[in-house]
């Protein structure tokens, strides 16, 4: 009853030899990403297209949202103190 799966305390691992140096550290680090960035799979040009057209749209229509909020608060503004 001792050795459940929910209650096994993680034994730290054995060291075995010395660690790794700062600039071995450094270098297996540079190889992982190297690694990493060989799995990205870039967008074909219609995907990018589709991603350029979709992000400008978004981009113009919360120009518009902001520019009407700001003028019908400015507007609101001058009504209640004036001009």
């Amino acid at each position: 009853m001792s050795e459940s799966a929910s209650g096994a305390a993680r034994q730290p691992t054995p060291r075995t030899g010395k660690e790794r140096g700062f600039f071995a550290r450094i270098a297996l680090f540079v190889r992982q990403i190297i690694a990493e960035l060989r799995k990205v799979v870039r967008p074909s040009r219609t995907e990018l297209w589709t991603y350029f057209i979709v992000v400008t749209i978004f981009v113009i229509a919360m120009m518009a949202y902001t520019g009407v909020l700001d003028f019908i608060f400015g507007q609101l503004m001058l009504l209640i103190f004036g001009s």
